[in-house]
């Protein structure tokens, strides 16, 4: 995974009204923990940012107290309502680190033909993998999975360095029958009731 060069400041204000003015001016409070490092305060790109963040468990480097550090996006706070980046928690890694991060769940494939639904039952995938390579996705193969069938954790193909963070008979996905709406099946009844009637 590449790393992400953030442009950063340090952040000296601090409470609400200092926030609200960082934010005015398109940027984020961040905040850098980890690895016994004393927290640091900054303010990075709001669009920067963001785009970065369109990279799942993105790799990002940040100037911390004169130096690059390379830290994961931990924790992400959004406006409720219009979803734009309120606060973001980064969290100090290295080279050759495993991290426990959880990666976005892909399927591809066609079900077995009948009236079956995919639940997820995990829409993450619990994983450790180095800091430095940390897979950005999963893709599942559903193809002909019938009614009452699962994918288990540990069916899934992990890349190489990479290995499961939850228990490996997890279910991960299921498929399920689709149940009709009972006013799907009264209509059904009504018409039928119509026609013999005719």
């Amino acid at each position: 995974m590449a790393e992400i060069r953030l442009a950063a400041e340090p952040r000296t204000e601090f409470g609400k009204g200092a926030a609200r003015r960082i934010r005015r001016e398109d940027k984020v409070p961040a905040v850098v923990y980890g690895h016994g490092h004393a927290p640091v305060h900054l303010t990075v790109s709001g669009y920067d940012l963001m785009m970065a963040l369109k990279t799942p468990n993105a790799l990002l480097s940040v100037p911390v107290d004169g130096k690059e550090q390379l830290v994961l996006p931990k924790a992400v706070q959004r406006d409720p309502i219009k979803g734009f980046l309120r606060h973001i928690d980064l969290i100090i890694v290295s080279r050759g680190e495993k991290v426990a991060v959880e990666i976005p769940i892909h399927t591809e494939g066609d079900l077995a033909p009948g009236a079956n639904l995919l639940e997820h039952v995990l829409n993450t995938l619990p994983v450790k993998a180095e800091a430095t390579h940390v897979p950005e996705s999963v893709t599942i193969s559903i193809e002909g999975l019938d009614a009452g069938a699962s994918v288990l954790a540990k069916d899934i193909a992990l890349p190489s360095g990479t290995e499961l963070d939850v228990e490996e008979d997890a279910v991960v996905l299921h498929v399920v029958t689709a149940q009709a709406e009972p006013a799907a099946e009264e209509e059904a009844a009504e018409e039928a009731a119509e026609g013999a009637e005719a």
